[in-house]
């Protein structure tokens, strides 16, 4: 029995649909917020170099790296409102999925390093693995992004061979990376 023309519209519309979705980046990755992310980077920074043991400095960059996600999300979810895209689209997906399993590996070499007393390996895991998965991401999103986890993970390499300046190569990245490439995305990519 031959389909109904409005079942072959239907299955070539959704062909279409996802077809696109596979094919688009997403570029809900707030700019603003990433210049946000930047400066409070600078701030913990800055405290964390006055800090008087190694467990305040975690404490003060594990509480930046809360505020960070909390930026992140509040600052995505607003640029997906403004601009009237998907949150849950296929490169939305792929960029997320692509982001979190590098997260995932820097939190448990967190839990490791800090158990072992390696702090000063803290500042390359971090710099290096947020490099890893924003390269990673960044493959779905505007080319700008995956050029900023290139940066991160030169920053990495530099905290690796200069362990004694974590709080000057974390500034650095963190705070200086985010603001810079935050504007930029913020100024070409719709805030």
């Amino acid at each position: 029995m031959p389909q109904s023309l409005h079942v072959k519209a239907e299955d070539n519309l959704r062909f279409i649909r996802e077809t696109m979705e596979r094919a688009g980046s997403f570029t809900a990755v707030s700019g603003w917020g990433e210049m946000g992310i930047g400066t409070t980077a600078l701030v913990a920074a800055w405290l964390a170099s006055a800090a008087t043991s190694a467990d305040r400095w975690l404490a003060l960059w594990l509480g930046e790296a809360a505020i960070a996600v909390a930026i992140a999300m509040a600052t995505t979810t607003w640029k997906v409102r403004d601009h009237r895209v998907p949150l849950v689209s296929g490169p939305a997906r792929k960029f997320a999925l692509s982001f979190v399993p590098p997260m995932i590996a820097g939190a448990l070499l967190t839990i490791v390093l800090v158990t072992r007393g390696e702090y000063a390996l803290l500042p390359a895991v971090w710099m290096l693995l947020y490099g890893a998965a924003v390269v990673s991401a960044g493959t779905f999103s505007v080319r700008i992004v995956p050029v900023m986890g290139g940066c991160f993970m030169i920053c990495g390499a530099v905290a690796l061979l200069v362990p004694d300046a974590r709080n000057v190569v974390m500034a650095v990245a963190f705070g200086g990376l985010h603001l810079a490439f935050g504007a930029a995305i913020a100024r070409r990519h719709g805030g």
